[in-house]
């Protein structure tokens, strides 16, 4: 049995298909999962769905095969995107497994797991018990119960929750290109969108896990060219990309310019706020700054906390907070079980942009308030040697503060800061860096770049 720390990551599976895993390690990997959530909640069904890769109907039924061996049901949603699984899981109260690599090269495959009502398992909650017993392959319980295997077609469902979260119905009349880069967007979008004031240019909606035209990468800005070039193009009102489970959304207007997700974040979390229901919103440390002033402003409390949606999805139960934004367009939502979606995110923006007559660069000009540098990575040897030497530089300057609730952020006194933080997987060091205006962050941003790439 190979080793599975190799594919086995902080917030789910995702390895090289078949080197560095197949349908023997989804098997095992299916019944250490089937036997962890039984042993918590005495759970008696999983829920399964995939995305188009052509590796993932293979591996979703071998790792149903090792559910099943521990006597548990299987309940298969079939093609969707990830969050149309964390609908399943939490409609269903169901543990779930996803199975995609997100945006990876088509040679990649992934497993994106959950307890019942959405709850992520992760690296500290669970996966490590998943890949100890997957790497033994044996268990102390005996199944009592035959199992078996159901389809359940969930796609309506989950359409018709969305939209009964952001009503669309009554806005003005928008067009918008949909870039769904292959991945499964071009499978849900026309369920959820159908009907509306809408004109949908799609582009790229055929299911194809080659990925033939670009990486269902939005985060690259090279993977936005199309969708920038056809919005121009048509003279559409805004752009929409999503990656390839569909789970993440990036925005451009109507200039063909990207809107930043901290500026989504921001948006989104007024229009949060202004239900009603509650005060809190959850934004990651590398959002801008701009996200918790607007925030307060909006009568909410920001909470900061580490990236990752693990972090983020606990510190929003421990909160009850309406609302989380990550600076990578994972979007956040108390009313979709605490999951991350995709497509809620892109229809929040819809719905303020077609409630009012402004184009979305002047809609969104109020939440981009500072100049920032996007992520950068270097590829280092020396991660820690690296980040501690750009500590040393910054921390003994006056005004300046210091902390590492993720990675390295360093606070300066003119208003701009930088986060410097080590991947979790690869030798690189990620840099994100923000000031109240591109001279200053351009200036900041070398400084620190060249230090970490002496």
């Amino acid at each position: 049995m190979r080793h599975l720390s190799a594919i086995i990551k902080a917030y789910d599976v995702r390895g090289v298909v078949p080197d560095e895993w197949d349908e023997a390690v989804a098997r095992r990997i299916g019944a250490a999962f089937a036997e962890l959530v039984h042993a918590e909640s005495g759970a008696t069904a999983v829920v399964t769905a995939h995305d188009m890769r052509e590796s993932s109907v293979p591996l979703s039924r071998a790792f149903a095969e090792g559910v099943l061996s521990r006597g548990l049901d299987v309940l298969e949603a079939g093609l969707g995107s990830t969050d149309l699984l964390y609908f399943a899981s939490g409609s269903l109260g169901v543990p779930g497994a996803m199975f995609t690599a997100s945006h990876n090269p088509a040679r990649y495959n992934g497993i994106k797991m959950c307890r019942a009502g959405a709850t992520p398992v992760g690296q500290d909650s669970g996966l490590a018990t998943i890949r100890e017993w997957a790497e033994r392959d044996g268990y102390d319980r005996v199944p009592d119960r035959t199992a078996t295997v159901a389809q359940r077609d969930l796609l309506a469902g989950y359409a018709a929750h969305l939209r009964s979260l952001v009503d669309l119905s009554t806005i003005r009349p928008l067009r918008v290109v949909v870039d769904a880069g292959n991945g499964m967007g071009g499978h849900t979008v026309p369920v959820v969108l159908d009907g509306l004031p809408l004109e949908v240019l799609p582009l790229y909606f055929e299911l194809d896990g080659s990925f033939p035209n670009h990486e269902a990468n939005p985060l690259d800005p090279a993977n936005l060219v199309d969708l920038q070039a056809e919005v121009r193009r048509t003279g559409a009102d805004i752009g929409l990309a999503f990656d390839g489970d569909a789970d993440r959304v990036f925005v451009v207007d109507e200039r063909g310019e990207p809107v930043s997700p901290s500026a989504v974040t921001a948006l989104v979390a007024v229009r949060e706020l202004a239900k009603g229901r509650g005060t809190t919103v959850i934004h990651n440390l590398i959002t801008s700054r701009a996200v918790p002033e607007i925030v307060r402003e909006h009568g909410g409390q920001p909470v900061r906390t580490r990236v990752g949606h693990s972090f983020i999805k606990a510190e929003m139960a421990r909160t009850d907070a309406v609302f989380g934004g990550e600076h990578s367009a994972h979007y956040y939502f108390r009313d979709f079980w605490r999951a991350d979606t995709g497509m809620l995110a892109a229809m929040h923006v819809l719905a303020a942009l077609g409630e009012q007559s402004r184009p979305l660069s002047e809609l969104t000009a109020g939440y981009s308030r500072y100049a920032a540098s996007g992520e950068i990575n270097s590829t280092v040897q020396d991660a820690a040697g690296r980040a501690k030497a750009v500590r040393e530089a910054f921390e003994e300057q006056d005004g300046v503060t210091v902390d590492e609730l993720d990675g390295l952020t360093v606070d300066l006194p003119d208003g701009s800061w930088f986060n410097l933080r080590a991947s979790n997987t690869e030798p690189l060091l990620r840099l994100n860096v923000e000031a109240p205006d591109e001279a200053r962050m351009t200036g900041l941003r070398d400084r620190v770049l060249g230090m970490v790439r002496a």
